[in-house]
């Protein structure tokens, strides 16, 4: 709202205080307003009669929202999950407050670095007619603007057909006003002077100025309407020379009558869609999306999917927590707590704003990534109190057990683990199937007694803490080893696992090879992994079920950041060479092998500041790649962009696929653009794109498919090769608005450490999707663990286990939201998981009642909503559009199959995500 003037001067308080002053003045002045956290915090500030000047505005469309979320969100980094629930937030509070007079019917995404077909489907979904951007290649836009295709109708999905598709316009002039139009106090262009006895009268000279320009803009576009954006970055604060140059320039511009042929008037992006839709034209169209993004041949901004990785992971496991706070909130309802802090709210706010576009993008400054932090930090121990809580009260209506959470796992702290002679692990499952889930916490001891919530014992496995995980975590845990058993947890249930010390335990250490040893292999019942004896790297990848092998080498290499003309920074990638240097510092990188009935593990050593350990579980059928990475090493001066690269003998061709914000999967072709004819000036960066959740490569018989833990940036640069960019420390600064080169240091000030996984899986293609999917589902929702002191009375004392669901999902359907919407209703999202033609079986229409579906209560009713929620379906009306694929207008409209009020069923077709705001009775 702009406390630190010292910074970045911005008030965005005094923006809407200026503005709603001057538009009360003339009820022809229109004003659009976007992101709904600062609108709220400003709303929450005024008094009876500002707030009913400002409905009367909103009611008479003079002051109109556009998009609606709680911010504007980034559409790289970006989870469809956390998009949805943003979304959602922002136009619940425009619903509450203004009614249908507050809900936009355009989405606004000016500023975001290139655009995914995800997000326009989301936006189709979400009930919108349109959707403006500013950001596409120079070289796309050259070619639309040539093309009159500036305004086009986007396929959204391959699945959802025209319900997916929206329209699309690309602004003319950025988002800025036209030149010499700029009439804010942090402008110098020259106001408009209309008295002819000043020395500086200006209006004939302007108005032709600006007859010439929109003469220049229309020439471009399909209709007879432009659209001109007047204002920009942190503008308006003083609305008034706005306004007042506004109202002159309009008056004398009209005033040319006929023989200009321009009429100019305060208008709205709604408005101006409408318009288009009456010009009834035939619009063309276009399936594939908007990145990368380059604003020049040089300057491709597609290091920002990989910037700041510590917050992409921090972010992406926020919102597994906040959906399981979410669910659990509903699932226990009023009993579960007295306490005020024990809500989801605080942590939905501040996962919301995480999704800004200088937020999870990684392009912010270092304090503003540290206030984000502190947001989800805060957000998340709330959460805690509740899923604490909730459990507790699904375990005990009398005395709970008090459980605490160990978030820094991943380095082996767990003080609970690390200090008691018995302690128990409850793990929460959100997901609606049975999860088997192994669960690795630090211990101090060799041998362990694990008991599941029936007292049956479960084998596990103890294996010394690595020598890297001990050298990140410090002095900050004592832990000597690691325990690791296989955990069975019910569908949206809980399960408990009882851990005690014994002389003599079930627990078995893992066996050590000596890495001489030849041949050098890991393997399970699914897959078998080979290394090269003398270099210790990757070798070759079997699935043993399927009899596929393929020939793949996986190391470790840098980008020297360039500075030279354009310098790599937080948002730009550029190395200064196409091909990477491999980081090894020894002959052999292989340091210690280590084999059990649970686990096989291989250590790798590249460099001090580079190690890896590859893990193969029993009973899984994907390897995992667990990589630490830092503090990079820069004391020669030079920028580093760091890279795992599979390079393989699959057939791939030029192709390769990443997904879309983690739902469809978009094939991508090296050196290639769908929409013009390319021309690579950055041979590296201008192939990278997007991997939010995934990206594989396939011939006729193999695909080799990597699932990441956070969002990065990945491509093939050869065939048979995928590379995944997994962190990045640059000295200097890209120009772009940042201010400071990405240099990021520790908690110990001494650089950046990221430690991240690679989940990696080989199959026959056919086979694939099934795999990615629901393996990806996992990842995304995975199990919370909390932990507690225990003694010998707790099976007695407590239930131990429980699932809240009367019937498991089927493979194919994921319970998205659960979300309390008031005391007597939930909001409930379905969603299918495949694409159309992607699985034989899976990718099957599906029918699932949500009668008796839950244990804790029953759902009585149900009226579906849009995607957002903020609008029922049945009052749900698009513009239809003329395009050129097709002698069908689109979007259809045509409205879902009701749900009948006796059985509730929900038909849910391919990629169909549906939206139900249901009454609840609790038992």
């Amino acid at each position: 709202m702009g406390s630190e003037n010292s910074i970045q001067h911005a008030g965005v308080q005094y923006i809407l205080d200026s503005v709603v002053s001057e538009l009360l003045k003339d009820p022809k002045r229109r004003f659009i307003y976007v992101e709904v956290a600062f609108f709220e915090r400003w709303w929450n500030e005024q008094n009876y009669d500002t707030k009913t000047a400002v409905k009367k505005l909103v009611n008479e469309g003079r002051l109109e929202f556009i998009n609606g979320g709680w911010c504007m969100n980034d559409e790289a980094a970006t989870h469809y999950n956390s998009i949805i629930d943003q979304m959602t937030l922002g136009l619940r509070f425009l619903n509450d407050t203004f009614g249908s007079c507050g809900r936009p019917l355009v989405a606004w995404h000016i500023d975001p670095f290139g655009h995914s077909r995800e997000q326009a489907s989301i936006f189709a979904q979400m009930g919108f007619d349109g959707f403006f951007f500013a950001r596409l290649d120079y070289a796309d836009k050259i070619n639309r603007l040539m093309r009159h295709e500036m305004e086009a109708i986007w396929h959204g999905s391959s699945s959802l057909g025209k319900e997916a598709d929206l329209l699309f316009g690309a602004l003319f002039a950025h988002y800025n006003p036209p030149p010499g139009f700029c009439y804010d106090q942090t402008c110098n262009d020259p106001p408009i002077q209309d008295d002819p006895d000043l020395f500086d009268y200006n209006v004939d000279a302007q108005v032709n100025k600006f007859i010439k320009y929109a003469k220049k803009q229309a020439a471009y576009f399909k209709t007879n309407h432009i659209m001109m954006t007047m204002g920009s970055d942190f503008q308006y604060e003083n609305a008034l020379p706005w306004f007042e140059n506004m109202d002159k320039l309009i008056k004398y511009v009209n005033k040319q009558g006929d023989e200009c042929k321009i009429n100019v008037l305060y208008s709205t992006p709604s408005c101006y869609v409408k318009s288009l839709n009456e010009a009834d034209k035939t619009w063309t169209t276009k399936s594939d999306d908007f990145f990368p993004y380059a604003d020049h041949p040089h300057s491709y901004w597609t290091g920002y999917f990989t910037s700041r990785p510590a917050l992409k992971y921090y972010e992406r496991i926020s919102n597994n927590f906040l959906q399981i706070c979410k669910q659990l909130e509903v699932l226990a309802g009023s009993q579960q707590h007295n306490d005020k802090t024990a809500e989801s709210k605080t942590l939905g706010r501040a996962m919301a704003v995480a999704q800004h576009h200088d937020a999870v993008s990684g392009t912010e400054k270092q304090h503003v990534a540290n206030d984000y932090a502190k947001r989800l930090a805060i957000g998340t121990n709330h959460c805690q109190r509740l899923v604490n809580s909730a459990l507790g009260s699904f375990m005990s209506t009398s005395s709970p057990p008090d459980s605490l959470f160990c978030t820094y796992l991943n380095i082996s702290i767990c003080p609970v683990t690390e200090n008691s002679k018995s302690f128990a692990v409850m793990a929460y499952n959100p997901i609606g199937r049975t999860v088997f889930h192994y669960i690795r916490v630090p211990v101090n001891g060799e041998h362990f007694v694990v008991e599941d919530s029936d007292g049956k014992l479960i084998k596990s496995e103890v294996s010394s803490v690595s020598a890297s995980t001990k050298a990140v975590r410090r002095n900050r845990g004592n832990a000597t080893n690691e325990l690791v058993f296989l955990a069975t947890i019910p569908a949206i249930g809980y399960n408990t696992y009882i851990v005690s010390k014994a002389k003599f335990g079930l627990s078995k250490a893992k066996k050590e090879v000596l890495p001489s040893s030849t041949p050098i292999f890991i393997e399970n019942e699914y897959l078998k992994l080979t290394f090269d004896s003398e270099t210790g790297l990757l070798d070759s990848i079997t699935d043993i079920n399927s009899n596929l092998t393929t020939l793949t080498k996986q190391s470790f290499y840098w980008y020297k950041s360039s500075i030279e003309m354009q310098a790599s920074g937080a948002y730009i990638f550029r190395p200064d060479k196409s091909v990477p240097t491999e980081i090894t510092q020894s002959k052999t990188v292989i340091t210690k092998i280590s084999k059990g009935d649970l686990i096989q593990e291989v250590h790798q050593y590249f460099s001090p500041w580079l190690t890896q350990v590859i893990r193969l579980y029993s009973g899984q059928q994907h390897a995992v790649f667990e990589w630490t990475v830092g503090p990079i090493y820069f004391e020669d001066g030079l920028g580093k962009e760091i890279i795992t690269r599979f390079d393989s003998d699959i057939k791939s061709g030029k192709k390769f696929y990443t997904d879309s914000n983690g739902r469809e999967i978009l094939e991508r072709i090296k050196d290639h653009r769908e929409s013009w004819l390319y021309n690579v000036t950055e041979p590296v960066a201008g192939n990278y794109y997007p991997v939010n959740s995934r990206m594989y490569l396939k011939d006729e018989k193999r695909q080799l498919t990597i699932l990441s833990d956070r969002s990065q940036g990945g491509s093939s640069m050869k065939e048979g090769s995928m590379e995944i960019m997994v962190h990045r420390r640059i000295l200097k600064d890209d120009a772009r608005g940042v201010g400071e080169p990405l240099n990021e240091t520790g908690q110990f000030g001494d650089g950046l450490i990221i430690r991240g996984k690679h989940f990696v899986l080989l199959s026959p293609p056919n086979k694939s999707a099934s795999l990615h999917r629901q393996l990806a589902e996992q990842l995304y929702m995975a199990p919370s663990l909390s932990f507690s002191e225990a003694s010998a009375d707790w099976p007695k004392k407590y239930k131990l286990n429980g699932s809240m669901l009367q019937s498991v999902l089927p493979p194919n359907i994921h319970l998205l939201t659960l979300q309390l919407w008031d005391s007597s209703t939930a909001l409930i999202r379905l969603e299918h998981q495949f694409e159309c033609a992607e699985d034989p079986n899976l990718s099957q229409n599906v029918t699932l009642s949500l009668k008796n579906l839950f244990v804790p209560f029953d759902v009585v009713s149900v009226r579906e909503v849009t995607l957002s929620a903020n609008q029922f379906v049945t009052d749900a009306e698009r513009l239809q559009w003329k395009i050129e694929d097709s002698d069908q207008p689109t979007p259809s409209n045509k409205k879902p199959v009701p749900v009948p009020s006796n059985t509730l069923d929900v038909l849910l077709t391919p990629m169909q995500i549906r939206s139900f705001l249901a009454t609840i009775r609790r038992h």
